[in-house]
């Protein structure tokens, strides 16, 4: 079964003025970004996210600080530390995700391939699981 993530590299270009990042749609960002959100000044203990998605892709990068990202696909789950500005990590359509473990000064950003859509969103961890299953039934 493919991962339905990817840690990415982003280039990371400097030179004694400082650190430049780029990330372009469709290039290292695998989708064409219609939405931009970040999260910030998240208390010890809390747990971000806790859904899937039915349609959006996304791309986490966090800026400052560290957060720890957990990957479910329905069958397996993985975990990705985010620590370096210039490492996001790809989150594909269908894939549950929790964010935890913030850092004080921790910015994620958030890239979304979709505009934001309540409908598409999965908020039951039982619900999401029999979405996977019967998707392999089909």
């Amino acid at each position: 079964m493919d991962k339905k993530f990817k840690v990415i590299d982003f280039q990371e270009l400097g030179d004694p003025r400082g650190h430049l990042v780029v990330a372009e749609s469709n290039k290292e960002v695998p989708f064409l970004i219609q939405r931009i959100f970040y999260i910030y000044g998240t208390k010890d203990g809390v747990v971000r996210g806790q859904h899937a998605n039915r349609e959006s892709e996304f791309m986490l990068i966090n800026l400052q600080g560290s957060v720890k990202i957990v990957i479910d696909d329905g069958r397996q789950k993985d975990t990705v530390i985010l620590n370096k500005a210039h490492q996001g990590v790809y989150l594909d359509k269908m894939v549950w995700k929790d964010m935890c473990e913030f850092s004080s000064d921790s910015i994620l950003l958030v890239l979304s391939s979709m505009s934001y859509d309540a409908s598409e969103y999965i908020r039951d961890y039982d619900e999401f699981v029999r979405e996977v299953n019967d998707g392999k039934l089909d």
